[in-house]
């Protein structure tokens, strides 16, 4: 039975808007604050995991052992310096063709959800001003498993009443690909093609969003 194209459901972080930059940057001086030279190929392993789980794995390159209340204290320094980071953020920050797939799903009565694993995404698509596109949100407010897990893609699914595999799902990180493939979706990798080969489909960035492409390889109706 050929499935149908109901929804598409898109991270925020490198796929609309190239904030995955200030996560590392509030990252990299926290890091630095504790004694940790944090190189930006590590920020990969960052890319779609919750705030506590990345603390960890920042946390794995020092020699210091942290206890709960010290690791709770250092995630919310983390995150003072990306809510400063992000005062600023304007719709310029949006990547190349957002807007553009946006209203062309629009136009064809393709649902459109945002989830991200940042617990910030709601005030950093308020200031980019594009929360008016979206049928439904989920934010890492909503979500208790990190990718891969596929706990987010699941429940933005059910939140607007349609199956996972009616949707397609729009990642820029292997952990979000694998959590969208893991559920039943089609995914769409954006980004570099050499880290996300396990996704159906690859773009460079959302202008190249082809949906009459992604109809026929996911076998849409």
């Amino acid at each position: 039975m050929r499935r149908e194209l109901e929804a598409v459901i898109f991270d925020l972080d490198g796929v609309i808007a190239d904030t995955a930059k200030l996560h590392y940057m509030a990252w990299k001086k926290l890091a630095f604050e504790i004694g940790i030279d944090l190189k930006e190929e590590f920020n990969e392993k960052l890319r779609g995991v919750e705030r506590m789980e990345s603390l960890g794995l920042i946390l794995s390159l020092s020699d210091i052992s942290y206890n709960n209340v010290e690791k709770r204290e250092l995630a919310n320094r983390k995150n003072r310096y990306y809510l400063n980071l992000i005062e600023n953020i304007t719709p310029d920050e949006l990547l190349p063709g957002a807007i553009d797939c946006f209203k062309m799903l629009g136009g064809k009565k393709i649902k459109m959800v945002l989830a991200s694993m940042s617990k910030n995404a709601l005030d950093v698509i308020k200031r980019l001003k594009i929360e008016g596109y979206f049928d439904y949100v989920i934010s890492g407010m909503d979500i208790l498993k990190s990718k891969p897990d596929p706990e987010i893609f699941i429940k933005s699914a059910r939140g607007i009443k349609v199956s996972t595999e009616n949707c397609v799902g729009v990642e820029d990180a292997v952990a979000g690909i694998l959590a969208i493939n893991s559920c039943g979706m089609f995914s769409v990798g954006v980004g570099k093609k050499e880290v996300l080969n396990m996704a159906d489909v690859f773009i460079k960035d959302l202008s190249e969003f082809d949906i009459d492409k992604i109809r026929e390889i996911g076998g849409f109706v």
